[in-house]
């Protein structure tokens, strides 16, 4: 019998004695060699079935694996259009606003899918303090990258208006309605808001001369009362900045007679050189001893409505209160709206004598001063030589 065999036959009886086939002598060990044999046979089956188990379970942590990363990717991945997306729409953005706050706008306006996507899209552009109030033309369902392009400070919707110094409220608000395309009479009633303008309390209820000139970024959602109210508020800033109320009493005059002043002498002078000068006539007219009339034919040429240097006999005849040849002292107001050099000029007039100035050459901006009557009446003389022959 072979060993196979005998593999089947090891044991005792039911006595205990060995049975057939098997050896109990120390000297051969024929029962150690067949266990190891079966221990091999059964670890060969062992080995795969664990393999199997762990391959299985591989198999279900990968799909596991997989499915979770998409879905951890659709989790983290906000909602996005895409393309340049269609239409036009004009976006406003305000003072203040944030970031997040102008990508709720956005989203509200359909003009991005997403807070998330417009947020991450600014972060990754690196613009996020980079955006300026203002009114941007934008197109609905637009990727969040593209919109980000779209919001580029130069983009915004605006108009620059320059308002040159010197000029008459009624020609303010007509530039301001050719300009902004509004019509005029919006301008001319929000003029007469003073509540909601923000004059300051020496302006009297009255525009002129607080409508500060200068360049104005005007955007088109912005109302006649709104620009106005800006021009205003630069004015503010200024007269803050000049100390206006403090120097004008250290003068002896009111802020309001202050930019009377400062009016006149912008319309007077023919340079900035000049504006401290004519503000030493006006003072030397108004202080003297006795007091002159001002005499200033750009407050009777404003009383009228009309424009130049020279009055007219006629002109001369108006009872308008503006009329400063007929009557002493400063006008009501001012007569237009003075920029910052002539109101520097008003509260810092050059040191002088001069009671007189003539405009002798008008094409070139020529004015002479003088202290004696006789000089002034011979400067006149050399004006309307010019007037003539030219100069």
């Amino acid at each position: 019998m072979n060993d196979l065999d005998m593999d089947f036959l090891v044991g005792s009886d039911d006595e205990g004695r060995p049975r057939r086939g098997s050896n109990t002598s120390p000297g051969r060990d024929s029962g150690g060699r067949r266990g190891r044999r079966r221990k091999r046979r059964r670890n060969r089956g062992g080995f795969l079935a664990p393999m199997l188990a762990i391959i299985v379970l591989i198999g279900g942590v990968g799909a596991a694996g997989f499915y979770g990363y998409t879905w951890v990717r659709d989790v983290m991945t906000p909602d996005d259009y895409t393309g340049q997306g269609s239409g036009e729409i004009v976006v406003e953005i305000k003072e203040g606003q944030s970031a997040s706050d102008i990508a709720q706008t956005l989203q509200e306006q359909d003009v991005v899918k997403s807070v998330k996507a417009f947020v991450n899209a600014i972060g990754a552009a690196g613009k996020s303090a980079s955006l300026q109030p203002g009114e941007y033309t934008m197109r609905k369902r637009m990727a969040a990258a593209e919109a980000v392009k779209l919001l580029d400070p130069d983009k915004r919707l605006r108009e620059k208006v320059t308002l040159k110094e010197g000029l008459r409220l009624v020609d303010t608000l007509k530039q301001l309605s050719t300009e902004t395309g509004k019509p005029l009479r919006e301008f001319q009633q929000a003029a007469r808001n003073v509540r909601e303008l923000g004059l300051p309390s020496y302006a009297r209820g009255k525009l002129e001369g607080y409508a500060f000139p200068a360049t104005y970024e005007i955007t088109p959602k912005m109302t006649a009362l709104e620009i106005l109210t800006k021009m205003v508020d630069r004015f503010n800033q200024t007269a803050d900045k000049d100390d206006l109320q403090g120097k004008a009493k250290a003068l002896g005059h009111t802020s309001h007679e202050i930019m009377t002043i400062a009016s006149i002498v912008q319309a007077e002078s023919g340079t900035k050189e000049d504006m401290g000068k004519v503000a030493r006539v006006i003072y030397n007219r108004l202080d003297g001893n006795p007091p002159r009339e001002l005499a200033m034919d750009s407050t009777v040429m404003y009383a009228l409505n009309k424009y130049g240097i020279e009055a007219s006999h006629k002109d001369l005849e108006s009872k308008s209160p503006y009329n400063t040849y007929g009557r002493m002292g400063l006008p009501p107001g001012p007569i237009a709206n003075p920029g910052d050099d002539a109101i520097q000029a008003a509260l810092n007039p050059t040191k002088g004598d001069w009671i007189w100035f003539v405009t002798t050459c008008p094409a070139k901006r020529v004015t002479k001063f003088a202290s004696l009557e006789s000089d002034f009446l011979a400067l006149k003389q050399e004006y309307e030589r010019n007037k003539v022959n030219g100069c």
